[in-house]
Parts: C-alpha cells; structure tokens; sequence
C-alpha cells in the first residue's frame, strides 16, 4: 500500500517535496494555511531566479521556455561551475567551510533543474536584471541566468499544476497547529481539532520572518523594525512545532536574507496588488549610486561586489542606520539602466535639477552634510577608468572614508532623482538539522521518525548572507530529497 505524506506549506520547496514524494508512489495531501489568492508563501514574491552550476549553453538550452528567442545567438551566458558557486557561497560563510547543505546544494543543482523541467517548469534568461550589452554581445554577469517563465509566480502555477497532474491534493484555509506523535514518531497532524494521521509529515512552511515577536526573541537587534517583503504566513509555526517536537536547531538565527526596500511599502508588499507587483517595492539599484543616511553620510561601499552578491546584506545595513532609513541617490545617466521597481507606480521618490535643491527634499536627512557628501564624492570619482557594469570595473573614488569599489560615476547630470529605502526581511536563515535523507534529526543526531524538513526551515544552507538566486534553488534541491525519502 502506497505511503501518505502531508507537506506543509505550498511554496517552491513544499511542492518540489510534494512531486517528488508523488513520483516515488506516495499519496500527497498538502496543508496551507493560507486561502487561495495568498498560497505559494514567499515563492510568489520572488523575481523567480535560480542560482545553478553550468558549463555552458547547452546546459541551459533544454531548459528554456523559448529557444527561438532571437537574441539567444548574440547571448553570452557564460559558465557558472561547481568550485565558483561553492567560492560564491564561502564568501558569506563567516569563515566556516562548505556545510553538508551547501555542498548538497551545488552538486543537486542543475540535476534538480533538469528535473524540474521534465515536469513542465520552464525557464527564460534574465535579460532584463542580469546582462548587460557590450561590442554587440549580450553579456550576463554574476552567475545568475534563468529565472522561471513568469518570475515567482510562474513557477508556483508550473509547479502546482505538475502536482495536481501527478494526483496530489491541496488544501487551503488549513493550517497545522501541532504535530501528531506517538513513541517519538511523529504520525500525523493536527488542523486546529481535526487529526489527520500520515506515514510522514514534511515541513515545507517557511521561517519566522513574518513574526516580530520571534524576530526580536532570536534575531535581536533592529530587526523587530524591518519592514516584511514576503507573506504574511511565515511566523515560525513549523520550527515551533519540531523543537517541541525535540528537534535539533541548526544554522545562525540571528542572520536572514534583507533587502533594501521602498521605506513607505505597506507590509508583505501590499495584500491588495496582484503577486507579481508586490515584489516591486525592493529597491537593488544603489550600485549605480549613491546611499546616504539620516546624517548625510554614506555608510557603505555600493559598488563592493555584483548586486546579486551584496543585496541581501545591505538590507540589514540600511536597517541600522539613524532613523533605520536611507536614501539612495541616482543622475540621469543610469536613468535606463534602473530596474523596473524605480518606475512602479508606487514608487516613493523625489526630483530635483540640482544637487543642493535634492538634498534639501531628503526628508529626514542633513541637506548641508548630504550636499557636502555628494560634492566630495564627485570629486573622488576616478575618470580615468571607463565604466563597464559587465565586470567590476575598478572604476571607483579616491580618499573618501567609505571607499567606493566598482562603478562609480559622478553625479553631474540632471535631473536628479532619491528614493527613500529601509531594511525589508524576506527569509531567516536558522532552522532545523536535517540528515542526509531529508529527516529532522533529533538533540542526540538521530531521526526523528516520519518528520521531514525542507526550504526555508532548513538550517545551515546560508549563514552571513547568500549569493542571489540561491534560496529558491535550495527550497527546490531539499524539496525534492524530503519528498522522495518521506514517501519510502
């Protein structure tokens, strides 16, 4: 008789463990504790991207949802390789050595990608976010290529779809309020007084960035302030549920993915706005200017490294300046190389003609010292090396207390245009100790029979910051290994 397995959860991670538990002949009944218009968890907030080792091209050709697209021959997509995605993943370590899930992480990859094709999920370049044109080429840059046809929210209706095509069931309105257990196994769940017993139960509900409460108990700091970009649904309910089930923790709770976002967004990016615009509030476009704080000063290096490498950390740096605030700071030069978020309609930003007259609409904010701090950053700008946002062009400024690393370009040429940021969390980084097979290990290191864990309540994938794309990759890889060994 086929195994019964519920999942958790409805996101990328929930889903991927869903088909795979189905492929291996399990039943599969998937609990959401959202309605219908808010499932898919944070996965229908995403640009959709997915960080993977490649060699070249031809890894990504089967992949695509339109191989006929007319730009692919002038595409350089470059290569992307085991060593260079575990080096991109070393940066943000701390110092610690791959983890066992990073390592799973790299090498599952692209096999996991494959796999998702095979299941109707489909995928197209990045044009717009992660390639620049150069002498007639399209060059992509940082390791990031495809993202899922439709972004996010693409790739929870493909991946829904192949889950009700294989014969799995959702429920929505259906949240788990306890774990069944029995002898130490855990049997089953709880939908508020309903029990519905299951030969295993797989984790796939997301972290605890949605609960200020948990935010200031486990991350302490300012995070109780940040702003929250993604559902309102990950409160930590599962992490809750396995601790007291005796689970093990595993990665740096006080370490999440943060992004710099619109500093008036309304919470979860706007219940009202269909998914696919909720995630224009984020505002990743500060490399091609300048971030100033309450004091006027700058308190970062913009151009350190490639956007996809710097924008989950520099939410939280925003997050602990005066006022918990910045501004970020654009001429008209980099007008049209602005993401498509700087021209939402619900864009905060103000304009002026000239320098002086922007710093004196910076609400909040010195406009002598702003002024002072742009005029000396212009002066620092060094002009002798081109501009290039193919590459880290070195192109960067002399004797400023904040260096600027790559692309720095005076700001000279109006109108001049400074949109207001603050620090918006979108996933935690501490969850549970899984084992090899997917399974939510106990204090001593040992299974916890017939619970399972995947995505974001996985710890120890990330721990001081991630190189971009790679959470949904994750959720995908971990998705796929729960699923596949719960249903066995």
């Amino acid at each position: 008789m086929s195994k019964q397995v519920i999942v958790v959860g409805s996101g990328n991670a929930a889903l991927c463990a869903g088909i795979a538990a189905l492929e291996a002949g399990a039943r599969v009944l998937m609990l959401e504790k959202a309605d219908e218009a808010l499932a898919g968890g944070n996965t229908i907030y995403t640009a959709g991207a997915m960080r993977f080792a490649y060699d070249d091209k031809e890894d990504l050709l089967p992949l695509l949802s339109d191989t006929s697209d007319p730009r692919l021959p002038q595409t350089d997509f470059g290569g992307y390789s085991q060593d260079k995605f575990g080096q991109d993943l070393l940066a943000f370590n701390g110092g610690r050595p791959l983890s066992p899930e990073q390592t799973r992480l790299i090498g599952k990859s692209l096999p996991t990608m494959q796999w998702l094709a095979s299941h109707g999920v489909t995928f197209e370049p990045i044009y717009s976010r992660q390639s620049f044109e150069k002498d007639g080429r399209i060059v992509f840059w940082g390791g990031l290529t495809l993202a899922a046809e439709n972004e996010g929210v693409g790739l929870f209706d493909m991946e829904l779809a192949a889950f009700l095509k294989l014969g799995g069931e959702i429920r929505y309105d259906s949240a788990v309020t306890s774990l069944m257990t029995e002898d130490g196994s855990v049997t089953g769940v709880y939908v508020g007084p309903e029990a519905l017993p299951a030969d295993a139960v797989i984790l796939a509900c997301g972290g605890f960035e949605a609960n200020a409460e948990m935010r200031d108990k486990l991350m302490g700091g300012n995070w109780a302030k940040a702003k929250v970009r993604g559902t309102p649904h990950n409160t930590g309910d599962g992490l809750a549920m396995a601790l007291d089930a005796g689970a093990q923790k595993r990665g740096l709770f006080d370490k999440c993915h943060a992004t710099p976002m619109d500093l008036h967004m309304a919470d979860y990016g706007g219940l009202d706005l269909p998914p696919s615009e909720r995630k224009h509030y984020r505002k990743i476009c500060y490399f091609l200017g300048v971030m100033l704080n309450a004091n006027g000063e700058r308190f970062l290096d913009e151009g350190a490294n490639f956007r996809n490498y710097t924008y989950a950390q520099f939410g939280k740096a925003v997050l602990d300046q005066p006022g918990h605030f910045a501004w970020q700071v654009f001429d008209s030069k980099v007008a049209d190389l602005l993401y498509a978020e700087y021209n939402f309609h619900d864009a905060h930003f103000v304009e002026a003609d000239s320098l002086k007259a922007l710093c004196g609409k910076l609400d909040g904010v010195d406009p002598n010292a702003a002024l002072d701090t742009l005029t000396a950053f212009n002066e620092a700008v060094d002009d002798s090396r081109p501009f290039d946002p193919t590459i880290l062009d070195g192109k960067g400024t002399r004797g400023l207390p904040v260096p600027r690393s790559n692309w720095a370009q005076k700001l000279d040429t109006p109108p001049f245009k400074a949109f207001p940021v603050t620090g918006g969390i979108t996933f935690t980084y501490g969850g549970l100790a899984i084992s090899d097979r997917g399974a939510v290990l106990d204090g001593n290191g040992a299974d916890i029979a017939g619970l399972y864990a995947c995505g974001e309540m996985v710890g120890g994938v990330f721990f001081e910051g991630y190189p971009g794309g790679s959470g949904l990759t994750s959720g995908a890889v971990f998705g796929r290994l729960a699923g596949a060994n719960a249903a066995q």
